[in-house]
């Protein structure tokens, strides 16, 4: 009996030793797989820079695609903001909600839009983005902007030429207001234009050209409603 106690200690030893092994080793490839699959701060860093390639191993190895940042953009959003097409085309390759808005009510694509870029509203439009909706929408985005080479896909995507923002204007008065002139002259040649629209404030959007001093714009919708044969607008007045 005695004789054999040191052998027993001997295995029971090796057992233990080796359970430490495979708990070590257990240990380590947990440590070695939460390191490979990033968090979400490392996937929202590679989509505002551009790194298609580390953001789609950090969402093949475990990411969300459509995990929100604490002011509730996702990583399209954030990608489409900062005109990243390479991160935009990998999120949108792996099906990630297209239209989601942050708590501002932007979406991908109203924020590529107001950046001016590009290749990023192409690329949002030919997966399907939506340009309709309540509140702004990516045609009033574009107008206010200036974004005159955006028009035509907007258009042909189906945007409605006078879609009302939150204030009432439509796209023409926005930017007739801003001054953009080329954006007016492509707006006025779209037979659907409402010319005599007004806003929350009573305005049309020549008036509103008027008020900031933005005549040869204001010359350009008055013209083009004598063109149509259409009345002047009844100006709105609100009394309190």
């Amino acid at each position: 009996m005695h004789k054999d106690q040191p052998e027993t200690s001997l295995r029971q030893n090796r057992k233990h030793s080796v359970r430490r092994l495979l708990a070590a080793a257990a240990i380590a490839t947990l440590s070695l797989s939460a390191h490979a699959a990033g968090t979400f701060d490392d996937a929202r860093n590679a989509a505002v820079l551009g790194d298609a390639k580390g953001l789609a191993r950090l969402i093949d190895g475990g990411i969300d695609p459509n995990s929100v940042d604490a002011s509730g953009n996702t990583l399209l959003i954030l990608a489409a903001r900062e005109g990243q097409a390479a991160t935009v085309e990998a999120l949108l390759q792996r099906g990630v909600p297209i239209d989601q808005q942050n708590p501002s009510g932007d979406s991908a694509l109203m924020l590529a839009v107001l950046g001016g870029y590009d290749d990023v509203v192409r690329a949002l439009l030919k997966a399907g983005a939506k340009v309709n909706h309540d509140g702004w929408a990516p045609l009033h985005y574009a107008a206010f902007e200036g974004r005159e080479s955006m028009l035509d896909a907007l258009f042909a995507a189906g945007a409605d030429v006078n879609a009302r923002a939150p204030n009432r204007a439509t796209p023409l008065m926005l930017a007739a207001r801003n001054g953009h002139i080329g954006v007016v002259r492509r707006l006025l040649a779209v037979p659907e234009t409402d010319l005599n629209a007004l806003n929350d404030a009573g305005l049309s959007a020549d008036a509103w050209a008027l008020q900031n001093r933005n005549t040869d714009i204001a010359k350009l919708i008055e013209a083009e409603r004598k063109r149509r044969g259409l009345p002047a607008p009844s100006m709105r007045i609100t009394i309190e």
